[in-house]
């Protein structure tokens, strides 16, 4: 029996997945948590076997609630559900450490289909983006969002959505200055001049959940 721990701030969202976990014979809900620090406190307890969990959170989350997840406990499999498209940031989630990435209007059964293969320490990707990343193999061009680092990209998707600095401060523990440091930054990788400019092209390219 995999012992799965299911992290989600939405109580709605975390009883449906529940629900589905718990119907496969094999698999059991051993906690859930509402959010990252929670998460680690029950792994740290010793409690699942397994991770299903949402990337934005609050406190820490994110890229960098799974980051310190892989760094923490190696060997966990963590399943990422997320409402982020995955041919936008499912590649930035692996790389973190993620062993699996699935959206959250998948079907319940890929759902289960995800977690058994994630349990068995194999890697999930639906086979829709195992093409894309198939297909990315083929071409040398790379859209200037994907040359950002994983700070970079997540400053650029809080700035996109319409965050001030201080807020993004506070969202990200990072001092006003690092921030405006980053959006410079990422300004001049992706050539663009303002706030404005960014929030276009994140929007066509649907990289703001």
């Amino acid at each position: 029996m995999t012992r799965v721990l299911i992290a989600d701030d939405h109580a709605v969202v975390r009883r449906g997945l529940a629900e589905i976990v718990n119907e496969a014979l094999d698999l059991q809900v051993e906690a859930e948590a509402g959010d990252g620090e929670e998460l680690i406190g029950l792994l740290r307890d010793g409690r699942g076997d397994l991770v299903v969990m949402d990337l934005k959170m609050p406190g820490l989350h994110g890229l960098d609630l799974v980051k310190q997840l892989r760094s923490e406990f190696p060997k966990l499999p963590i399943l990422v559900l997320s409402m982020h498209p995955e041919d936008q940031f499912a590649v930035r989630v692996l790389r973190a450490g993620a062993t699996g990435y699935l959206t959250k209007n998948s079907a319940p059964n890929d759902l289960v289909k995800a977690i058994h293969r994630v349990a068995e320490g194999r890697r999930y990707v639906s086979p829709t983006l195992a093409e894309t990343l198939l297909e990315s193999m083929d071409t040398d061009t790379e859209a200037p969002h994907e040359a950002l680092s994983d700070r970079e990209y997540q400053v650029m998707q809080l700035l996109a959505s319409g965050k001030l600095v201080q807020e993004i401060s506070d969202e990200l523990a990072l001092s006003p200055k690092t921030v405006g440091t980053y959006r410079l930054r990422l300004l001049q990788k992706m050539n663009m001049r303002s706030n404005a400019e960014l929030t276009r092209y994140a929007l066509e390219h649907n990289l703001i959940a």
